[in-house]
């Protein structure tokens, strides 16, 4: 699935910091905090040409967060880098630098794109929690990095005491990630509970849907997956774009040998997109399955294939 991550409702997103490949479905939603980030103003940010060094990098972080947001990426990496320079204090430019970097992982390469490199994004990421430790949006940003690093239980250490902090309003966003990591790690049913806190505390989540959908899954409930991924795709507008839901959905529906509704699934998929290494796998799939005509003329065959 190919990431937009700046323009879905943060509920939504798929890949939005999302969606976001595995890693596209993390921005997604990790983006939430991003977003935050680029729409806001920086604290006493002054004129350009103020003369302390701390009200240049303030300037030179709203002229990143203005071109990150005309998608001007290069540049904005450049003044976000400056502003880094100008004040190593400046925790909203440490993490504005990190969400650009993340940026370069939202094409249809994924973590295969040569500008994505996960381990600069978890640099800029803590240097922003060591200037702010109580900066929620980095500490739920850096959990879901970690995550596509393989570093699950040290994921599961940030995301953990973050769902349990009553100032952070964006909690489903941290127990989506922490049931992820989770999940990762092998640990399924605790997975489970965290996915079921994320939905509840945000039904239109639709990454904690798809996330939940796969621990159900994995834990053999496929009746429960399907019926989480179908909320995956329904659960908002802007959830219908989530590549990775319709493929997971397809993959259920064919073990239950609901072919007709699984060709259907992966017909989707496609539809999204076929350059992604998601697409790609969707339409393997499809030619795997019986051939539309031969489903509808005699469906009770097809089901036994």
């Amino acid at each position: 699935m190919r990431l937009r991550p700046f323009h879905l409702r943060p509920h939504a997103r798929a890949a939005a910091p999302a969606a976001v490949c595995a890693f596209a479905l993390a921005l997604a939603w990790l983006g939430c905090g991003m977003v935050g980030l680029v729409g806001c103003s920086s604290k006493g940010s002054q004129a350009p040409n103020a003369k302390s060094p701390e009200a240049q990098s303030d300037a030179e972080y709203d002229l990143a967060r203005d071109l990150f947001q005309k998608g001007k990426v290069r540049e904005a990496l450049d003044h976000a880098r400056k502003a880094v320079a100008l004040s190593e204090d400046n925790d909203k430019a440490h993490y504005m630098e990190a969400a650009i970097l993340l940026s370069f992982c939202s094409t249809n390469r994924g973590l295969d794109a040569p500008d994505c490199k996960l381990v600069d994004v978890e640099k800029a990421l803590r240097r922003a929690l060591e200037v702010n430790p109580d900066f929620r949006d980095a500490k739920n940003t850096l959990g879901s990095v970690l995550v596509n690093e393989h570093k699950y239980k040290d994921a599961i250490a940030v995301l953990e005491p973050l769902t349990k902090d009553p100032a952070y309003v964006q909690s489903y966003l941290a127990w989506g990630n922490l049931g992820w990591a989770q999940l990762e790690d092998g640990q399924v049913d605790p997975a489970i509970t965290s996915l079921k806190n994320a939905i509840a505390s945000e039904p239109r989540f639709c990454v904690g849907h798809f996330r939940l959908g796969g621990a159900l899954e994995r834990k053999g409930d496929l009746a429960g997956a399907e019926e989480s991924l179908s909320s995956a795709v329904t659960a908002d507008p802007g959830c219908a774009e989530l590549q990775d839901a319709w493929e997971a959905r397809g993959r259920v529906r064919t073990k239950l040998n609901k072919l007709p509704d699984a060709r259907q699934d992966y017909a989707k998929c496609v539809e999204i997109s076929k350059e992604t290494a998601t697409g790609k796998r969707c339409v393997r799939e499809i030619g795997k399955l019986p051939a539309a005509s031969e489903i509808a003329v005699n469906p009770n065959d097809a089901r036994k294939t």
